[in-house]
């Protein structure tokens, strides 16, 4: 029976048709509303700081992917199924009156131009949506370089891996896409127009249908002989033997690589036999290829590698296995940069003399007590003043030199935490507009305290932090210029800032000015009402549009956290996970460092970033749990508090990695000749890049590759003893962080500020091993590794086992019996680790900390160990003289002098505490209620300030606050 005419489908009215236009506008714009919104918003952003290029190169790339590969895709679909309508049949017999393919077949003819058209610009836009994320593989082939360096299995250049086969490997990808769904619709419509036919035995499939699938099939199966040519690169980067090795096995290089020759030659045979067969309608010879292909790749491609693996590898893997793991420790050491690690042996055996220990002048005299992961809270308290001030959870480490001496100390910026406002203050003027800024720099020596504490009821051991900040701006000894602080980790919300006096409500800047303005250079111009509004729109605020205190001049600072900006400029950074501020040229800064990361090097080793750098420190972001094999601290970021200015430096100008990216963004990072003698000083090795490389180095430390392949001689990061758990080897507990210290090592000829960390030996705990990298300008990222020796001897206790000692030392049990009650909590300082006198010093701080919401820790005893022997006493200096003999503590930095402990600086008066207000002597009843309110919250600031209750002091401060614009707008009201 011939196929019936097409059914005539009803007509839409004029009326219809422009609702059904108006719905799927307005669905439009909801999906890409928010979308064109933050294009906007990132637009601006990339303007305030000076890199509109990297938004708009972005962009491109982007749309350009997004085109391409909606068209290729799109494209091939709707040729394909234009083809297929093309050499349709022109009669198809239906089954009966009901056949459901007649009427779908029926709609699709009415509506050709819809379907034919519609179905590939869908999937294009789908294609496109997918592949426009890809921009950084097309930059990188496109603006790729050389390496100067072979892989030792094909002779390519290392660029060869990185920068082109990731390219052809997406295209090749996208290719295979594009057949596949041209092949589907082909299916689908010839069997929609009756071209296929499964009625009847072994169903029919007219002649045009069949060339146009059998060539389809032939093309798939002919990228899928590109794919196996491009897999034999890809063998360099086997995960065969991992976690052991990465990279092309003795099963790779003898049976999977000669496989993939093979496998590529079946394929394009098989191919020609599809392409044959589509023309001489043979079905017989493209099947017999295709199987030949897939029994082929079963026994080539899959038994014989497992045949050879587990009968001639398996037995001799040691052996077979060497020159594979010779070739992952060269590219593995070269990748993670630990191909000039200095290695030196030390005895770690010493009965040292108080003598000798008072001759470390380079590590003992800065020996650090402060622990930066647990003092964010005595900071906060002691300099931090107001409520709505903070610092992050955990502090920072850097040198400065104060008075002609040079030392570590703990740094923080005093930022603006809006979160700490009490309830009474978190209106929006005064969360967006009012308290905008931190205000100063904070430094205390780290390897001194004010006074020794006796017991837990006495005062003392406090830092001694001192602020330099707009009413002091040499007050911590290191003077700052500008010390605001707009742009900060704690700086989580948007800010509105300057404008026009008299409209602006001011900026919190002391509590004797609360009238500031904002005047640098950073922030989004918001005094236009598209601007205005589209920040309405982006933070769903609408006070953003109506609100009279933004006038001329107020800008919008969003994007203030130092990594979320550095991130966003350099997108294909990644960054470390711990910024920290320094004072350069009198303006603090954020130091950020960036890494290159690759994970194609060849036969480099695999690691996780987010499990490498797992440790127990709190209070810094995490990285994420991606598989890399090769990282560079390649770029060093500052970011300026006060404007937000965002400036990158290359630390290593011939780079790989970097330079393509400077191909790709010219002018973004600047060369390292740049950088001023005063920044570099306080650069710092970065924590995370050193946490993957000791990782590393407990392995590649081993050069033998059977001694690689046996794994005895490995070695382990320590879990934190200091932690809950930590004591039990069988444990989960975070591994030990990594420590800055200002110390000198064997071999160095002063002190250096440097990151160190204690390994031990695979499954045990003594010392094995002790690793350093120097910060210092004049031998950056060098890598020392003191060595301890393996055999014979007396083995050293490592950090648990110290811990262990620590705790079951008779007198710190006593005093911890002391310190320790109900109502105090001990805590447990950083574990360090110091080589002294020939021997291994460990030095850990305890501290103590009321169970009360105003406590906070303060130092209350330090442990030594040397050698087996134990000092506890409330000062460094008594527990060294425990240790070594009396006299021997005498080296080391003891509390500061006068007996008395320090108080927190007090909060500077405000105007009206200086001075009497006048009132109106009744004749404003207004402006006297609001005098009396403000002397009233002046006595609530005094009795606070006295009593230590910061909570009471930020709770007073804004009854001050308000009673003060009380008293400023009946005064106004009043004509005074």
């Amino acid at each position: 029976m011939a196929t019936r005419p097409p059914v005539s489908l009803p007509k839409l009215s004029r009326r219809a048709r422009v609702l059904l236009i108006l719905a799927a506008a307005i669905i439009l714009l909801l999906l890409l509303g928010a979308r064109l919104l933050d294009t906007y918003v990132d637009w601006l952003w990339f303007g305030e700081v000076g890199a509109r290029e990297v938004f708009s190169t972005v962009l491109l790339t982007r749309v350009v992917l997004f085109l391409v590969t909606g068209i290729l895709v799109g494209g091939t679909l709707a040729l394909s199924l234009w083809i297929a309508y093309r050499t349709r049949p022109v009669f198809v017999p239906v089954s009966g009156a009901d056949d459901p393919l007649a009427r779908y077949r029926s709609l699709v003819v009415a509506r050709t131009r819809l379907f034919g058209i519609g179905i590939p610009v869908v999937a294009g836009l789908i294609a496109g949506a997918s592949g426009q994320g890809d921009w950084q593989i097309i930059q990188l082939y496109l603006n790729g370089t050389s390496f100067n360096r072979t892989d030792p299995q094909f002779g390519h250049d290392i660029g060869f891996y990185v920068f082109q086969l990731p390219f052809y490997g997406w295209l090749l990808g996208w290719l295979f896409v594009a057949i596949v769904v041209a092949f589907i619709g082909a299916l689908l419509a010839h069997y929609l127009f009756g071209g296929i036919r499964l009625a009847g035995r072994g169903g029919q499939i007219s002649g045009p249908a069949r060339v146009q699938l059998s060539v389809l099939i032939g093309v798939f199966v002919l990228f899928k002989a590109a794919e196996y040519f491009l897999d034999r690169y890809d063998l360099l980067l086997s995960g065969r033997n991992e976690p052991l090795f990465t990279g092309a096995t003795y099963t790779d290089l003898n049976a999977v690589l000669p496989a993939k020759l093979i496998l590529l030659s079946i394929s394009i045979l098989c191919a020609i036999a599809f392409f044959v067969g589509a023309f001489l309608r043979n079905i017989q010879l493209p099947a017999i290829a295709l199987v030949l292909l897939i029994l082929s790749g079963i026994i080539i491609g899959v038994a014989w590698p497992a045949v050879l693996e587990q009968f001639s590898v398996r037995p001799n893997a040691n052996e077979k296995e060497a020159e594979s793991i010779s070739r992952n420790m060269e590219a593995t050491r070269l990748a993670y940069g630990l191909d000039d690690v200095q290695y030196q042996d030390y005895s770690g055996a010493s009965e040292a003399s108080p003598a000798e220990v008072r001759n470390e002048q380079g590590t003992i005299p800065n020996i650090r007590l402060l622990d930066p992961n647990v003092l964010s809270p005595t900071f906060t308290q002691r300099v931090g003043r107001e409520n709505f001030y903070g610092f992050p959870d955990k502090l920072d480490i850097d040198r400065y030199t104060v008075d002609g001496e040079r030392q570590a100390y703990i740094v923080a910026a005093k930022e603006i935490n809006t979160n700490g406002l009490r309830e009474n203050q978190q209106t929006w003027i005064n969360r967006h507009l009012v308290y905008t800024h931190g205000n100063g720099f904070v430094a205390a020596p780290a390897n001194t305290i004010d006074r020794a504490l006796e017991d837990a009821n006495s005062d003392g051991g406090y830092p001694l932090a001192r602020t330099s900040d707009t009413q002091n701006p040499q007050g911590a000894g290191i003077k700052v210029e500008e010390p605001r602080v707009y742009f900060g980790e704690l700086a989580t919300d948007y800010a509105i800032v300057g404008g026009q006096e008299g409209q602006a409500p001011g900026e919190y800047d002391t509590a004797t000015d609360r009238s500031y303005l904002y005047n640098g250079r950073g922030g989004v111009p918001i005094d236009n009402w598209l601007n205005r509004l589209v920040f309405a729109a982006q933070y769903g605020e609408r006070n953003i549009l109506f609100s009279d205190a933004i006038s001329d001049g107020s800008k919008i600072m969003y994007n203030r956290d130092p990594r979320d900006r550095v991130e966003k400029i350099a997108p294909w950074l990644t960054v470390d996970g711990d910024p920290y501020p320094a004072v350069i040229d009198g303006r603090i800064k954020w130091i950020v460092d960036g890494y290159t990361t690759l994970n194609n090097y060849p036969y480099a080793q695999r690691t996780s970033l987010g499990t490498a750098t797992q440790d127990s420190l709190t209070g810094v972001a995490r990285q994420e749990d991606n598989r890399i094999n090769y990282i560079r601290n390649s770029v060093k970021a500052t970011v300026d508090a006060f404007d937000g200015t965002v400036t990158l430096y290359s630390m290593d100008d011939n780079e790989p990695v970097l330079k393509a990216w400077r191909n790709v963004f010219p002018g973004i990072v600047k060369p390292s000749s740049e950088v001023t003698p005063e920044l570099r000083e306080h650069f710092r090795y970065p924590e995370d890049i050193f946490k993957v490389q000791r990782e590393l180095l407990t392995k590649y430390h081993v050069r033998n590759p059977q001694e690689f392949y046996s794994t005895q001689t490995f070695w382990n990061v320590p879990q934190d003893p200091t932690q809950e758990g930590g004591l039990d080897p069988n444990s989960d507990t975070a591994k030990q962080p990594a420590y800055y210290l200002l110390a000198q090592a064997p071999g160095q000829n002063d002190p250096r500020f440097q990151l160190t960390s204690a390994l031990t030996p695979l499954a045990r705990q003594y010392l094995a091993a002790w690793a350093t990298v120097s910060s210092d300008p004049e031998d950056y990222g060098r890598i020392t590794v003191l060595r301890l020796p393996t055999g014979g001897g007396q083995q050293l206790e490592g950090p648990v086992q110290v811990q262990n000692a620590f705790q079951s030392n008779p007198k710190f049990t006593q005093d911890r019996t002391l310190l320790g009650n109900q109502s105090v909590d001990i805590i447990y300082g950083n574990l360090l680790t110091l080589p002294v006198a020939g021997g291994f010093l460990y030095v850990e701080p305890v501290y103590i900390q009321q169970r009360n919401a105003q406590s906070y820790p303060q130092l209350a005893r330090v442990l030594v160990s040397f050698g087996g022997r134990i000092g506890v006493a409330s000062t460094l200096n008594g527990a060294l003289d425990e240790v070594f003999g009396e006299g021997s503590g005498d080296a080391a930095t003891g509390p500061a002098q006068g007996g008395t402990p320090e108080q927190p600086e007090e909060t500077s008066p405000p105007p009206t505490q200086q001075q009497q207000l006048p009132d109106s002597g009744g004749a404003n009843p207004e402006l006297d209620q609001a005098v009396a309110d403000i002397q009233t919250a002046l006595e609530k600031l005094r009795a606070a300030q006295r009593s230590g209750d910061f909570n009471a002091q930020g709770e007073a401060l804004a009854e001050l606050d308000a009673a003060a614009q009380r008293y400023e707008q009946a005064q106004n009201a009043g004509g005074g």
